[in-house]
């Protein structure tokens, strides 16, 4: 699924930007960790929009899924009660 690979590099490049970011930080450890607090925020009201959006196309695949299986049941129920007449 393309959508969890993209979900993955991003999960990836917020934990490497993260590191980064702490190694590199010329403030102080306080500062660096409000820093760290506010954009982790950020962060993670971002990554719960891809889990709900990763999990909307879930949901709507397999609801299609589930109605063209239904079809192909009802199609064949048809066809079987036709044939018993």
């Amino acid at each position: 699924m393309n959508s969890s690979k993209v979900l993955l590099g991003i999960l990836g490049g917020v934990a490497v930007g993260a590191i980064a970011g702490v190694l590199l930080a010329p403030a102080s450890g306080k500062d660096t960790r409000k820093k760290l607090l506010k954009n982790g925020k950020g962060y993670i009201d971002d990554l719960k929009d891809k889990f709900e959006d990763l999990q909307n196309e879930v949901t709507e695949k397999y609801n299609g899924f589930l109605d063209d299986a239904k079809d192909m049941v009802a199609a064949k129920e048809k066809e079987i009660a036709k044939n018993l007449k």
